[in-house]
C-alpha cells in the first residue's frame, strides 16, 4: 500500500510507531498532488509551506510525548470552510479575492488537533451540485478515471 492510500488510523498507527513522521507523510502527499493534480483537478489551492510547517510542528508535539488521532495526519479543507490566510471562494469567481481573516470552528479545532493542511479543494459553486462539474474554476476528474467526475459537490476531496 502505498502512503497516499493510507486510512487516517493507519497513517496514525505509523505516527505513534515512530515508523513514519508527519514531514514525511507531507512531503509524499505534496509530491503525489504535485504529480497528479494536473490531470485530477481536485485543488484550488495547495498550501505548501503551511503544511509544512504545521508538520514539523506536529513532529515536535510528539516528540513531547504528545498524541491524538489526528496529530501530524495530513488533510484537505473543502473550499467552502473559512481558513485564515488562504483564499476561500466556495468554487465560485464572486469570492474569488476572498481571504477570510478568521478560521471556521472546524478549522480552528483540526489545527488545535494538530491536523496538516495541505490546501483546499475543489467543489460545486457553494456546494450546490452532485458532480464538481459546476464549479466556476474547473471540473474535477475521477482520479480512478479521468474521463469521469468523482462524484458530489467534495469530488475535489477524493484522493487519487
Amino acid at each position: 500500500m502505498t502512503i497516499h492510500q493510507l486510512t487516517i488510523h493507519e497513517a496514525h498507527t505509523l505516527l505513534a510507531t515512530g515508523e513514519t513522521s508527519a514531514i514525511e507523510l507531507t512531503e509524499a502527499l505534496l509530491a503525489r498532488i504535485q504529480a497528479t493534480d494536473g490531470a485530477v483537478k481536485a485543488y484550488l489551492n495547495v498550501t505548501e509551506e503551511t503544511a509544512r510547517q504545521q508538520a514539523r510542528a506536529a513532529d515536535e508535539r510528539r516528540a513531547a510525548g504528545e498524541d491524538g488521532p489526528l496529530l501530524g495526519i495530513p488533510l484537505a479543507i473543502k473550499d467552502v470552510l473559512c481558513t485564515r490566510g488562504t483564499p476561500t471562494t466556495a468554487g465560485s469567481r464572486i469570492l474569488e479575492n476572498f481571504i477570510p481573516p478568521y478560521d471556521a470552528t472546524v478549522v480552528t479545532r483540526l489545527q488545535e488537533a494538530g491536523a496538516v493542511i495541505l490546501g483546499k479543494t475543489n467543489t460545486d459553486e457553494f456546494a450546490m451540485g452532485s458532480s464538481t462539474e459546476n464549479s466556476a474554476y474547473f471540473t474535477t476528474r475521477n482520479p480512478w478515471d479521468l474521463d469521469r467526475v468523482p462524484g458530489g459537490s467534495s469530488g475535489g476531496s477524493y484522493d487519487p
